[in-house]
């Protein structure tokens, strides 16, 4: 698989089948090379990849990130050889630990220690019983990794790592931990806005379900925010860091600084301005023309 330096990040779920089906088209034929499709509380990402790769003919498909207390691992080598085979050399499986609120408060499941419970799953997927059509080309497998440990994980029991809600700093000390080798892709979210007080105030309200969680704020201390960045919607250190706003050149030039520090590919999530939901799709038609 040979993926291109850009990837597009999405939530979809305001989309009806059609109109997500559209978009996808329109991020191909833009140039990217993988579309993510975000999983939470709404569809579920693996029948929505198979039909939208049925509608493409070029884009690589990720689960960004498929939650493992979702579905058991035996059910899970199952889809991934489904889809693997529905989408040859096409499809990146992405899977993470998801968050406390989700696993235990939302599902009912009891949330285990973070390596150790991704450990015990990826093993036991090897294992498990699979007596289905093997696919041409087994599709990578990638973790939602934040932590050193998690990242180590990622380079050794898997092909690479998707940190969500990082830095170019994150980027180059994940790639420092993972070696050379290893699959990074970063994902980083932009908003073409260049007035500050507008810019911030659309960032926050996309921030706030996230600058709350454990994870995030313990993997954020590592590069010196301290727990007042976290207060009241995030300081503007912490904004700043997190999402990077301005004009698309300004955008592209953050977004090399991934590359340089090491990613392969930058999963960009693009905000509308007008904090709607849904991509900026007028900035996401500009980058892969601006990104060297």
């Amino acid at each position: 698989m040979q993926l291109g330096k850009l990837g597009s990040w999405n939530h979809v779920d305001h989309l009806d089948i059609e109109g997500a089906t559209a978009f996808a088209q329109r991020v191909e034929a833009w140039g990217y090379s993988t579309f993510w499709v975000a999983e939470a509380v709404g569809r579920d990402p693996f029948s929505l990849i198979g039909h939208l790769a049925a509608k493409t003919s070029r884009i690589v498909y990720a689960t960004g990130i498929a939650n493992i207390y979702a579905r058991d691992p035996m059910l899970m080598k199952s889809i991934w050889k489904t889809v693997a085979g529905l989408a040859p050399d096409r499809f990146i499986l992405g899977l993470g630990v998801s968050h406390t609120h989700l696993v235990t408060n939302q599902r009912g499941h009891e949330y285990g220690k973070p390596v150790a419970t991704m450990r015990a799953y990826l093993e036991a997927m090897d294992k498990a019983l699979y007596m289905g059509p093997q696919p041409p080309i087994d599709a990578p497998i990638v973790i939602g990794a934040l932590r050193d440990r998690m990242l180590e994980l990622s380079a050794t029991r898997a092909q690479g790592a998707h940190p969500y809600n990082v830095t170019p700093e994150h980027t180059k000390r994940a790639r420092a931990v993972m070696g050379p080798k290893a699959l990074l892709l970063p994902e980083q979210m932009v908003l073409a806005e260049t007035d500050p007080t507008k810019a911030r105030a659309i960032a926050r309200a996309q921030l706030k379900i996230y600058i709350r969680l454990p994870n995030y704020q313990n993997n954020l201390k590592q590069f010196g925010f301290v727990d007042a960045d976290f207060e009241g919607g995030g300081s503007d250190r912490l904004v700043d860091a997190l999402v990077c706003w301005g004009t698309p050149e300004k955008i592209a030039k953050h977004v090399e600084a991934h590359l340089a520090a090491g990613a392969n590919q930058v999963c960009i999530q693009a905000f509308r301005p007008d904090g709607a939901p849904g991509a900026d799709e007028d900035l996401l038609a500009a980058l892969p023309r601006l990104v060297r």
